[in-house]
């Protein structure tokens, strides 16, 4: 086949998923690298799309979706034996020059002559480790063995913070070639004026989000608290939220317009390797209340507000904090909108067309190809 001799030029097939913040990762990726020439095949995996999601992803690249499940939906190994066939064949019938695969499980047995990044996005063991403190209950190590065999097949392995890539070594030991990418936000910066209300967002039926602490906090909050996203999980998870205001799950366009209009957002969650929330909010202009965990403090250090998220009172008086210190809230506005500024998809962009090329170039069937 003829491609291009740029490194710079190729067709990708990345994975995704309709239900988390792969989807917004991979759209978002793919409309920073399309200015430098490359091209996506989404390989979706897992529930179906909703039509506003298929029509964003075709207007970024080729979307085919996969009747194969995700390896955080299944109880049992032996139900993700068809993914990596399938995902071969669509590499084969794509005429793929590299493969970009947002679960590490997804390479295990992945049979392909291009080379393979493997990003971890999250994983069951970090979750464990950061939300249960504990290691994997016995009926779930076989995750943690399918990820480990997936980075030994991946020629790299990604993550999107220092923090993240800190948890998954101590989980699976050493991993070679990990690099950390930071993930980005194509938020437009929006306009200061500002309605006096608290918003939060997330997949609340997620322990990890810990959205039950929040809505405990909110009764001692002065000012409305905006909870947006499921509390209904796919495998039945499901958190009653009884004191903030619930709007369900909404469109990514319309948590975006919340946020251009909070002045406060707040996110309690203690298990993020990264959160791309309070990065869309931060570039929306609100004040950050954030989780006293290690990532936020890597990401935001100085721009945000931490508290102790097992903590409802302490994450309302943090809040209450900001509600009742203008001053102050516009001070962390400007600081979490400049920080914002660092995780721009131009600066994700060129790390990823380094990667991707770096990989592009040790490819002897490409080589040949050309």
């Amino acid at each position: 086949m003829n491609r291009s001799k740029s490194p710079r030029a190729a067709r990708v097939l990345i994975t995704v998923d309709a239900v988390g913040g792969v989807w917004r990762y991979a759209m978002d990726l793919a409309a920073a690298l399309d200015p430098l020439g490359f091209t996506f095949v989404f390989a979706g995996l897992g529930p179906q799309p909703s039509a506003r999601q298929i029509q964003e992803a075709s207007k970024l690249g080729t979307l085919r979706w996969i009747d194969e499940p995700l390896d955080w939906m299944v109880q049992r190994e032996s139900e993700l034996a068809g993914v990596a066939p399938r995902l071969g064949q669509l590499c084969r019938q794509e005429h793929v020059d590299l493969v970009h695969l947002n679960l590490p499980s997804q390479a295990d047995g992945l049979v392909t002559e291009r080379p393979v990044a493997a990003m971890s996005h999250s994983c069951v063991a970090t979750w464990f480790a950061g939300v249960r403190r504990q290691d994997l209950p016995q009926d779930w190590r076989w995750h943690k063995a399918l990820n480990r065999r997936g980075f030994d097949r991946a020629d790299i392995a990604l993550a999107p913070s220092h923090s993240h890539a800190a948890m998954l070594q101590h989980a699976y030991g050493q991993i070679r070639g990990l690099h950390v990418v930071y993930n980005s936000s194509r938020t437009a910066p929006a306009a200061k004026s500002k309605d006096d209300f608290v918003l939060a967002a997330g997949r609340w039926w997620d322990d990890g989000k810990n959205g039950g602490v929040l809505d405990e906090a909110a009764k001692e909050i002065i000012w409305p608290v905006i909870m947006a996203g499921a509390n209904n999980g796919p495998n039945g998870q499901h958190l009653m939220i009884r004191h903030a205001k619930h709007l369900g799950e909404q469109a990514h366009q319309d948590i975006l317009s919340l946020m251009r209009r909070a002045a406060i957002f707040v996110s309690p969650s203690i298990y993020e390797p990264f959160g791309l929330a309070p990065l869309e909010a931060a570039r929306s202009h609100a004040a950050l209340v954030l989780a006293d965990i290690p990532t936020y403090h890597e990401l935001w250090r100085d721009a945000a507000i931490f508290a102790d998220p097992t903590d409802s009172t302490a994450i309302a008086a943090a809040v209450n904090q900001l509600v009742e210190d203008p001053q102050l809230r516009a001070e962390l506005v400007l600081k979490a909108a400049e920080r914002s500024r660092r995780f721009d998809p131009g600066s994700q962009a060129r790390a990823m067309a380094d990667l991707y090329s770096g990989l592009l170039q040790r490819d002897p069937t490409r080589s040949a190809a050309e």
